[in-house]
């Protein structure tokens, strides 16, 4: 399952919205504005303010020209978003090499479009742009401008405080890009992964309806079949007595009652099924969740355990069907030989435990399992890895909206592999106070 949705496409999720890049651009170039007017006419020191505003009147202008050219909802492609930020990097660049490089309190906004790029550009290019602007960082430690200050008067700085300013542009550079990347591709895939839950909720939810679209088709097709039986009699009476006609009317009348009698019969499935479809012993949910997994020469053993008090019954969930579902296929395609599955109920809860005989869990992502696309797992003829990212995600997501809790782990006894414990608490397959049952 998890070869088949995979993961998601880069070429579709890393396309930043350009609306997006021109509210930032207009931000920053009110203040940058703002900053100059007040260090040339407030403070009155020294600055080249018209070198300053024809920096800020090109990012200006761009922004303009992207806003007439495109409509706001364009997405931009990684390439042309990154050429974008690029020029914001140089722009900024140059302002601060006309007010002092790296001795400037606001060289720390440098970082700014390596972040942005972290958390919407693929990661090759991210690098590219921190290439780019730890370089551009390096030559305004060497090269710039003297630091606007009083007239008058020399500000000496050290080479220490701007290697040491390098230095925290660089390192808050590189921690910050780094955690926002990692928190954006993770908010990426979880989304791409929730998607995908809903998708597949959605199918088993529409094929859990088609025994009442069956008794749908039942009831519109009776009419039509009454009246070809009813014409099919009395042309059977009225050419009784002709050979030629008789037997072809006579198949046609029985022919007419054998599509009365399947409609009936389905009609029945719906009708006095219905109750039994909809509620599900746990014992019988166990039997269908393990009937499609039989056949692929690995036996899968039933453990009864502790049973205290009737069965518990609740509704027909078509998502926890398929979360179990996949965790069964998943112990049989790691397997070597044997899959059990332990159950139990008491007053309290009831628990579903599955252990397979195979490799087991690598112990370093124990903790993680359940996370959309994690590492992969060696199945059991050696040759390649089993997903042990979106499948399982998407199982134990299912399992917990119905409120049970999902353990995973490896179990400690010889000859058996990884084991995964499905606990519900008991009400949960209960009938309430007010009347009906809860679904698991």
């Amino acid at each position: 399952m998890d070869a088949k949705l995979g993961r998601p496409d880069p070429t579709r999720i890393h396309h930043l919205r350009l609306n997006t890049l021109i509210r930032l651009r207009w931000l920053a170039i009110i203040g940058q504005s703002a900053t100059v007017l007040f260090v040339a006419y407030w403070l009155e020191f020294p600055l080249p303010v018209s070198m300053c505003f024809a920096l800020i009147a090109a990012s200006g202008w761009l922004n303009l020209f992207l806003a007439f050219r495109y409509p706001p909802t364009h997405r931009l492609p990684p390439g042309f978003a990154f050429a974008i930020l690029l020029f914001d990097a140089i722009q900024l660049v140059g302002l601060l090499y006309m007010t002092g490089g790296l001795t400037n309190p606001f060289s720390v906004l440098m970082i700014v479009p390596v972040v942005v790029s972290a958390t919407s550009l693929p990661a090759r290019l991210t690098l590219l742009l921190w290439l780019a602007v730890v370089g551009l960082a390096t030559l305004l430690a060497f090269f710039h401008l003297p630091l606007p200050w009083f007239p008058g008067t020399a500000l000496v700085v050290p080479f220490v405080y701007i290697a040491g300013m390098w230095m925290a542009v660089f390192s808050t550079m590189t921690f910050t890009a780094f955690y926002a990347y990692r928190v954006a591709e993770e908010a990426r895939l979880l989304a791409t992964a929730l998607s995908a839950t809903e998708l597949i909720l959605q199918r088993e939810q529409h094929l859990s309806a088609l025994d009442g679209l069956a008794a749908a088709a039942a009831h519109e097709l009776g009419t039509p079949l009454a009246t070809i039986t009813l014409v099919a009699k009395e042309m059977e009476r009225e050419l009784s007595e002709d050979s030629r006609f008789a037997e072809d009317v006579t198949l046609l009348r029985s022919q007419a009652e054998r599509c009365r009698e399947i409609l009936k019969r389905l009609t029945s499935l719906s009708g006095e099924g219905e109750a039994h479809m909809a509620r599900l012993p746990f014992t019988s949910l166990i039997e269908e969740v393990i009937a499609p997994h039989r056949n692929f020469g690995i036996d899968i053993v039933l453990e009864p355990g502790e049973r205290q008090g009737s069965e518990p019954v609740g509704r027909r969930n078509p998502g926890v069907i398929y979360g179990l579902g996949n965790l069964v296929e998943n112990a049989v395609d790691f397997a070597r030989e044997r899959v059990t599955l332990a159950w139990r109920w008491n007053d309290a809860r009831v628990e579903l435990t599955l252990s397979d005989d195979g490799p087991g869990y690598p112990p370093e992502i124990v903790d993680r399992i359940g996370e959309p696309y994690m590492s992969k797992r060696t199945a059991r003829d050696g040759g390649g890895g089993g997903g042990l990212g979106l499948g399982l995600f998407i199982a134990k997501t299912l399992l917990e909206r119905s409120g049970a809790q999902v353990a995973f782990g490896n179990a400690g006894e010889p000859g058996k592999g990884a084991i995964v414990t499905v606990s519900w608490p008991r009400q949960a397959f209960l009938a309430s106070a007010g009347g009906g049952e809860i679904a698991y």
